[in-house]
């Protein structure tokens, strides 16, 4: 396992070039990692499987926190093969967590900046937007989460990018989920007439 300190950013579309343009320049470009994501939402961890449309490859992917429960979590993930995705999400479907299920494509491009990993990216849930993550080992201390929280946020300063807050975080995934509900039920009540 991994501790992942992650921070986000949305933006509209003129920042989202003008930031890939910077990082070209100024950056280590990491290539693109367009995904199609499955996520299956818990109560207090976030299951993933990742179809990395980009490299070809696949993976299981689990956090144990959610996305607006702080900027540190523990991740771990192990690799699948490509083949075997659907498979993936029919076994957590059938485990109970298909009504905790959206799919997201992502539009990505990676980047490395400052010491700290930018995925640069596009969906159409969060629109333009940025993750800015450093990894570390399960064992780092308080002290080098808290610094590499601190370099994330002088790192997206220096770029000109303002990053979520823990509570807009919540508040903006608590409104896609509760969207993403509605539209369930919708399609539900439509399949039943």
């Amino acid at each position: 396992m991994a501790v992942e300190i992650e921070m986000r950013a949305r933006f509209d579309k003129d920042t989202h070039d003008a930031l890939v343009e910077r990082l070209v320049r100024n950056g280590e470009d990491l290539g693109q990692d367009n995904k199609l994501i499955h996520f299956f939402v818990l109560p207090d961890q976030l299951l993933k499987v990742t179809d990395n449309q980009s490299a070809g490859t696949a993976k299981i992917t689990l956090k144990d926190s959610r996305i607006g429960q702080g900027a540190a979590f523990g991740e771990t993930e192990f690799a699948i093969a490509k083949e075997d995705v659907a498979k993936a999400v029919q076994l957590f479907g059938a485990l109970g967590f298909e009504d905790t299920r959206h799919e997201a494509f992502n539009f990505r491009r990676n980047f490395r900046f400052g010491g700290v990993e930018i995925a640069v990216k596009w969906s159409e849930a969060w629109g333009y937007h940025a993750e800015f993550e450093v990894l570390l080992p399960d064992a780092a201390t308080d002290a080098a989460r808290d610094e590499a929280a601190a370099q994330i946020l002088d790192t997206a300063a220096e770029l000109g990018i303002a990053v979520m807050s823990e509570q807009e975080l919540a508040a903006f995934t608590a409104e896609f989920e509760a969207r993403e509900a509605e539209r369930k039920a919708a399609a539900q009540n439509a399949e039943i007439r």
